[in-house]
């Protein structure tokens, strides 16, 4: 019986020396791994820096190390949000491409989206100064290109007839009288021809065409009915008129605009503003087809728009061949000086709306940091970095909205602090 007691002790003895030889050996032995952190295996969520007793089940927090990340798809490396490990396999599945911060100088491109628009000085509204009846209309719906007194529509108003007689008698008066008829008091030629420009004008004002009022003087006959004629090479934008409608005094029958010259309008944000300056010319490029053609810029529109914040710049171009249409999308591409500096491409920089971040590779296979930068001028594909990084930085380029959004998810599944009273709580609250 006393050598099995013997027996007990000197095996107890044995784990006691083993359990205190592997402790040594994992303190004291050279290039031991060390945990980054230690989380409770109940509740992953929870995370201290210490080794210690889980609070909610009383178990060991177990050790987390670098090599057990490798098949996560994005960890926290601190206990801070600012570097993380993405497994090369990750990178991979996400397409992430890596970019080097270059200095940059000399000129820049602004691209900017135009909406082609008539030239407001040359559209023309055709209306009559009476009331009437349209009789018929010909060759004048809404796109039609027509031509300078080309007749659109035809239509009677008994005004008409009453000036047209006047004009027809003023225009007899200015025959020159015989000798015998002859009177110092009668008006001089000069008087009479007055008095026919004066009716003409009339006429004119009235809604006649001058190829009617001169039909009118050659054919010294008044006729029935008057026609409408478009006053200009055109297109038709605008209709308001169909045949055996009554219209009164002023109706706009017609709106027709020439479109050989155009505007082209483009919302630009302040900072672009500045290099559209009146004078300056811009290339503009149809998407659809690819073809280009040359714009000055006419004015910076004063008004800021107050939903996009935006200004408006105002373009001119000539359209030979009609290929830009109001309406139309444009590309506008304006050359300009820009200012030395860093920059990194577009795709690399993650806007949260308060502040801009980038992804920096700081090296060791798969290791990376969030950095605030401050950006600047933003053309051709690249954005300037005006603080946050160094030439020569590595950042990542394509995949860095993606890396943002699933390391915010895991983040924010780990996000209370290890020694929080509150995340304590919380935790005994889940596990009651």
């Amino acid at each position: 019986m006393r050598g099995k007691w013997w027996l007990a002790l000197a095996l107890c003895a044995m784990l006691l020396v083993g359990f205190g030889l592997g402790r040594f050996h994992t303190h004291a032995a050279p290039g031991a791994r060390q945990p980054l952190y230690y989380v409770d295996p109940m509740h992953p969520a929870y995370r201290s820096d210490k080794p210690g007793i889980a609070p909610d089940c009383g178990m060991q927090l177990v050790p987390v190390y670098a090599e057990d990340l490798s098949g996560q798809s994005i960890a926290r490396l601190s206990s801070g949000e600012q570097k993380i490990h993405i497994a090369p396999s990750v990178q991979q599945l996400y397409g992430i491409r890596l970019a080097k911060v270059e200095r940059l100088a000399g000129t820049r491109t602004i691209r900017v989206l135009g909406r082609v628009a008539a030239d407001e000085t040359r559209i023309y509204r055709v209306n009559m100064g009476t009331d009437g009846y349209i009789k018929s209309t010909q060759d004048d719906a809404v796109g039609n290109q027509v031509g300078k007194d080309q007749r659109l529509a035809t239509v009677y108003s008994p005004e008409f007839l009453t000036l047209m007689g006047a004009y027809l008698s003023a225009n007899e008066r200015t025959q020159p009288p015989s000798n015998n008829a002859s009177n110092n008091k009668d008006p001089s030629p000069a008087q009479f021809a007055a008095g026919v420009q004066a009716r003409a004008d009339r006429l004119r004002n009235t809604g006649m065409s001058d190829v009617q009022i001169r039909e009118l003087s050659n054919s010294r006959t008044v006729p029935e009915d008057v026609y409408v004629v478009s006053p200009v090479d055109g297109f038709v934008i605008s209709r308001n008129i169909s045949a055996g409608q009554r219209f009164e005094r002023f109706t706009e029958f017609y709106r027709i605009a020439d479109l050989s010259h155009v505007w082209i309008l483009a919302d630009v944000f302040g900072a672009d503003a500045e290099g559209f300056r009146p004078g300056i010319m811009a290339k503009i490029t149809v998407p659809a087809t690819g073809r280009t053609l040359h714009a000055r810029v006419s004015s910076v529109l004063p008004e800021v728009d107050p939903t996009t914040r935006t200004m408006r710049v105002r373009l001119e171009a000539d359209n030979p061949g009609f290929h830009l249409r109001p309406d139309m999308f444009v590309n506008v591409d304006l050359p300009v000086s820009a200012a030395s500096g860093l920059a990194v491409p577009v795709e690399a920089i993650v806007d949260s709306g308060l502040s801009k971040h980038v992804f920096v590779d700081i090296g060791d296979q798969g290791n990376f940091e969030a950095r605030e930068v401050v950006t600047g001028w933003r053309a051709d594909g690249r954005v300037q970095i005006i603080s946050g990084l160094q030439p020569g930085d590595r950042v990542v380029s394509d995949g860095a909205f993606l890396i943002d959004s699933e390391a915010r998810l895991q983040w924010s599944s780990h996000s209370t602090a290890p020694n929080d009273s509150r995340q304590l709580s919380s935790i005994a609250r889940k596990n009651d």
